[in-house]
């Protein structure tokens, strides 16, 4: 996985990313999803702001695919459902288990999707998307929904934005600047 891909496809979260709201929800997710599941919260948490099901989707489809360390294991292995939560919150508080997510997506996408024939600018467009609107519709609804503005980068905001034109935005101008040095 190139580094500057990884970075562009959550570049939109880091820009939104706050330490306080993170504490306020991961406080949430600890009484709420633990105790009554993702219909209760769901709330994006981490500098990745990864939601729990997202979190739960990949450790389903992606057993197989592990990054630097092994993730939790599914449901199944856990004593009870509330374990299993506590587990997946408690990863989702760790930068390095959010990045072994993101590998693991990656490599979903990648299997699931043939991106090997597109530049690398439309390949961001395609995985930012991907990332944020969820790796398991179909290629069609992630095109489609590439071009759709409805994220914003502030808590209260009028105006929106793709969320693939602010990963590449920071593929295209940023991260030249990285290479540059």
């Amino acid at each position: 996985m190139d580094y500057y891909e990884a970075i562009s496809i959550v570049f939109p979260e880091l820009v939104r990313y706050s330490a306080l709201r993170d504490k306020m929800e991961i406080t949430l997710l600890k009484t709420l999803y633990i105790n009554k599941g993702k219909e209760y919260a769901n709330f994006s948490v981490g500098q990745f702001q990864m939601k729990p099901s997202f979190a739960e989707s990949l450790i389903d489809a992606g057993a197989s695919m592990r990054g630097r360390k092994p993730l939790i294991t599914d449901s199944t292995s856990y004593n009870d459902i509330r374990s299993y939560r506590a587990a997946i919150v408690e990863s989702l508080e760790d930068i390095h288990s959010q990045l072994d997510y993101l590998v693991i997506f990656y490599r979903i996408v990648l299997k699931k999707f043939d991106l090997k024939k597109t530049d690398a600018r439309q390949r961001i467009r395609f995985l930012s998307t991907a990332y944020n609107f969820g790796p398991f519709h179909t290629e069609n609804e992630i095109i489609t929904m590439s071009e759709k503005k409805f994220f914003s980068t502030r808590l209260v905001s009028r105006e929106l934005y793709s969320y693939s034109d602010i990963s590449l935005y920071w593929y295209n101008h940023i991260s030249d600047k990285f290479k540059e040095k």
